[in-house]
């Protein structure tokens, strides 16, 4: 069940020029929960993905949310559909100020029962869907002088776990490219940013839809996080798009602090716990979709959320630590201050 978010006033819209935001994979989970709350916010959303029913029903939920829509079908791994996408959006919307890379696919599998072309397919579709999409939009951003993209990354960007060999290679791809393209922004002083949002365990239909050969049904490996999570995060940071990147969820922070420190140490433990925490008791249905190389939401519509809210939150107050660093520093500094003032004072009793 969703949580149901504020409306605002019209004098909040009127208080804010009408952007227009493009965003891919919008026709579920971080896509579609993003899609809306950029339409509550009274934007301009386009939204790209490959199943038309999902897109048809996210573009319903946006309007719903007070935003203005356009559907644009479209697979991220043509790089001719993207650019095709990017042109249809600017004719029909105008400039847009904020791309939002989210589109991607998978395999549940180990490595050795994954095929050359289902790994060439999680590729061009989780990475060089990202790619594409910033070839298309960027050089329109630098000769305006403004916009911002934002990165939809993980956790796995940083940290490989078993039975996602394909998804955690294009992460990491993900990662050293906007690392990269960021430097060359900078080195340039470009107006245009780039920024990355790092995501934990999110409640998705991924896990209904997404290829799996694994014995019993996929998971999201707790603590999991609530769609609406993850894009209130994709809204601040298109917002605030100078930071390098933020991280959403304390599992994010946990994960990319001991890999940081001991990724030998975390190698052995996902040995051992990694395979088994990715499952459920229940068998993986032998009718189960694969999105794959076909959308899944062609013809139904999944919705934002998948089948674990029982299980998954809606906040996350490292979230609001990593968009608030400042804040979080001066605090650090005010207490600091003030024991050394009173172990001063007690010094002299």
């Amino acid at each position: 069940m969703t949580e149901p978010h504020p409306t605002p006033s019209t004098s909040a819209h009127a208080q804010r020029r009408r952007r227009v935001v493009a965003v891919t994979g919008a026709s579920g989970g971080i896509g579609r929960a993003s899609a809306i709350a950029f339409g509550r916010r009274g934007d301009a959303v386009a939204l790209l993905a490959r199943g038309e029913e999902g897109l048809e029903a996210a573009a319903e939920e946006v309007r719903a949310a007070g935003g203005e829509t356009l559907v644009v079908p479209a697979d991220m791994a043509d790089a001719d559909q993207v650019r095709e996408a990017v042109t249809r959006i600017e004719d029909e919307l105008g400039p847009i100020d904020v791309w939002v890379n989210v589109a991607f696919t998978s395999v549940f599998s180990r490595f050795d029962d994954i095929t050359p072309e289902e790994f060439t397919r999680v590729t061009q579709v989780s990475y060089l869907g990202y790619v594409y999409a910033t070839m298309a939009v960027l050089p329109r951003m630098k000769e305006r002088g403004h916009g911002a993209i934002v990165h939809v990354g993980s956790a796995l960007a940083y940290r490989g776990i078993p039975l996602q060999t394909a998804y955690c290679g294009s992460k990491h791809a993900i990662q050293g490219f906007h690392e990269s393209l960021r430097c060359e922004l900078l080195h340039d002083k470009s107006p245009v940013k780039v920024t990355m949002v790092q995501m934990p365990a999110v409640n998705t239909p991924q896990f209904s839809w997404v290829l799996s050969r694994l014995p019993h049904r996929p998971q999201p490996v707790p603590p999991i996080y609530q769609p609406e999570v993850a894009a209130d995060a994709v809204v601040y940071a298109a917002d605030h798009p100078g930071r390098r990147e933020y991280w959403v969820g304390g599992t994010t922070a946990a994960t990319l602090i001991a890999n940081a420190v001991a990724p030998g140490l975390l190698d052995r433990y996902l040995a051992r716990t990694g395979i088994s925490s990715q499952q459920t008791d229940q068998p993986q249905p032998a009718d189960a979709p694969k999105n794959l190389w076909q959308p899944s939401d062609r013809s139904r519509d999944f919705g934002t959320h998948g089948r674990f809210d029982e299980k998954s939150t809606y906040r996350s107050p490292q979230a609001w630590a990593s968009q608030h660093h400042g804040v979080l520093g001066a605090a650090a500094a005010g207490v600091a201050l003030l024991a050394g003032a009173v172990s001063a004072v007690r010094s002299r009793r």
